[in-house]
């Protein structure tokens, strides 16, 4: 007999890191006996553009998925609403279904498992995904100026030692975020119930072998590449923490090594604001590149990339992230040029020789990166997205959580 489980989540089944980070987990766990219902909440325009997508995935896996419409305005005021539906959603299927463990994804959803833990005794799993808080704050997306917003933070800052201390079990996403957390006053005996499981990638998807030359060929013909361009590649939104202007910088250091250099941008953002930032440090804008495609395409586009870039402004909140390319290109064997003070990110790059990540400085020169290309292990960045993203690796920690958590119940 199946397991019932609810996921609760404030991020959208139908968003990129739906798709990527939570329905690969669920069909892995589904073939071990558990029972997933999901709540999300859907941007109207995602859900109108992916909703069979993501329903059928859900069918063919025997998940329920129970989308709620997300909020966006008031502020704060629709956040409030949205966790109340949240909230009286999974006390209504409670009632139907019997969940043993309420998984959280992060802090909002958090909010409602820890409830339903002290009211109905269920199992609260915390997968925090970073300090949410903190990336509100550093992200200045929360100004601590604004009274309204600090009091906010300090309630948020508040539950989430709550989270950590009444929590069953926590998923964090990096050993540096988790030697953080255990190093907090009070909290060192959370060794033995914090997990780390990175954003995973699914192997059999990002996996080079199986994109022919002649695929490789027509992607790089669709976008009038000449076989002699060397292609600098980026993955995902530039908003809030990648550090465009310098990716920009680099990317004209590494035209320099590399003349016939094109920097392309598998992304839904809009290539005119990129195109005018590059303008500003003397790039062709012709040299821009921008396409917006399906998570399921994306694997196709990286095995056309020679190197691949990505900087994330290194704040405390980045302690605990794990960027979700980053497994990806590791899969596909491309370099990655990156900057240190983000999780484990520098870590296991130098570890499998994946690539360079160095210190951002201020007027930084760029000519301190390794761009031979040829000195970086392909292979072994490979085994290292086997070892420390995988899909498969993923899970097995998952499965190893639900089952603890299921024998404590029995």
């Amino acid at each position: 007999m199946s397991t019932n489980i609810l996921y609760l989540s404030y991020d959208g089944m139908t968003d990129s890191l739906g798709q990527s980070q939570v329905l690969p987990y669920l069909k892995g766990l589904t073939k071990e006996g558990y029972k997933f219902h999901i709540i999300s909440f859907e941007k109207p325009d995602r859900f109108e553009k992916n909703r069979t997508e993501i329903q059928t995935i859900c069918n063919e896996n025997d998940i329920i998925w129970h989308p709620l419409t997300y909020t966006k305005t008031p502020p704060l005021l629709s956040t409030i609403y949205d966790v109340r539906r949240m909230r009286s959603l999974a006390r209504r299927l409670h009632k139907i279904h019997n969940f043993k463990i309420i998984h959280c994804r992060s802090y909002l959803s958090a909010m409602v498992g820890l409830e339903m833990k002290r009211s109905l005794g269920t199992k609260f799993l915390f997968d925090m995904r970073g300090f949410w808080a903190d990336e509100r704050v550093e992200g200045k997306i929360w100004s601590l100026s604004n009274p309204v917003l600090k009091v906010v933070y300090n309630f948020f800052k508040k539950k989430e030692k709550e989270f950590f201390q009444n929590a069953d079990f926590i998923v964090s996403l990096t050993y540096a975020g988790k030697k953080e957390i255990t190093s907090w006053k009070g909290f060192e005996n959370l060794e033995s119930r914090i997990e780390v499981i990175p954003c995973c990638a699914d192997l059999e998807n990002f996996n080079s072998e199986r994109i022919s030359r002649e695929e490789k060929e027509a992607t790089r013909k669709s976008l009038n590449f000449s076989p002699s361009d060397k292609i600098l590649g980026y993955i995902g939104s530039i908003g809030t923490w990648y550090m465009l202007d310098e990716m920009l910088q680099f990317f004209k250091t590494f035209q320099s090594n590399y003349p016939t250099a094109k920097f392309l941008f598998i992304s839904g953002e809009n290539r005119t604001v990129i195109a005018e930032r590059a303008l500003n440090f003397g790039i062709n804008e012709n040299l821009i590149f921008v396409k917006s495609v399906l998570h399921s395409e994306v694997p196709r586009y990286i095995s056309i990339f020679d190197a691949s870039v990505f900087f994330i402004i290194p704040t405390f909140s980045k302690t605990a992230s794990s960027p979700t390319k980053q497994g990806e290109l590791m899969a596909m064997g491309i370099p990655i040029f990156c900057n240190s003070g983000v999780g484990d990110t520098e870590w296991v790059v130098n570890e499998y020789n994946a690539g360079d990540s160095r210190a951002l400085e201020p007027n930084m020169d760029y000519t301190k990166f390794d761009f031979s290309l040829s000195n970086f292990d392909r292979d072994k960045t490979k085994l290292g997205a086997k070892e420390f993203y995988g899909l498969e690796t993923g899970v097995k920690r998952y499965l190893k959580i639900y089952n603890y958590l299921i024998v404590k119940i029995k």
